[in-house]
């Protein structure tokens, strides 16, 4: 019987450097689609951190009303690099469910891509960096043969 495979860590908190863009508190605004004829902005903040000597990133989102301060968007993430396939992970829980997926990181640097489905509703969300030090977040939704729909956007900046 062989041994399990020894993680490359070293290989691992260099792929996890690749996000070191969004480390820091980050403070906007966020549209977030309630309904199929509402939407609500919200003030967005995003922390991001590594964990575990960099072996992982966490980020949690929360948005809140402008008008009352409710919180009606509250998600947390981790991010991890196998150095075996190559592959960054995202599991990321919100509404008491989590989903697991694939990050890929854009090719031009500060950003990246990813997406869920579950059963005929899928999403897909990118994150990138702007010229001017932004985080610009767009996510859309798929429903079966329905035209995309744009579920959130935001923007943030470096809270001072």
């Amino acid at each position: 019987m062989m041994a399990p495979r020894t993680p490359d860590l070293r290989a691992q908190r260099e792929a996890m450097q690749k996000l070191a863009f969004l480390v820091g508190k980050w403070i906007g605004k966020a549209h977030l689609l309630r309904s199929a004829a509402e939407s609500v902005e919200l003030i967005q903040t995003e922390e991001a951190q590594y964990k575990l000597d960099g072996l992982i990133l966490t980020i949690e989102g929360t948005g809140k009303t402008i008008s009352g301060g409710q919180t009606l968007l509250h998600a947390f993430g981790t991010i991890s690099y196998d150095d075996a396939s190559g592959i960054y992970s995202l599991r990321a829980f919100n509404d008491g469910r989590f989903l697991e997926t694939e990050v890929k990181l854009l090719d031009q640097g500060k950003g990246m891509t990813w997406g869920f489905a579950l059963g005929d509703i899928k999403t897909k969300s990118v994150l990138s960096i702007n010229e001017r030090g932004e985080w610009i977040e767009v996510a859309e939704i798929f429903i079966g043969s329905q035209p995309p729909k744009q579920l959130l956007q935001l923007t943030v900046r470096p809270q001072k």
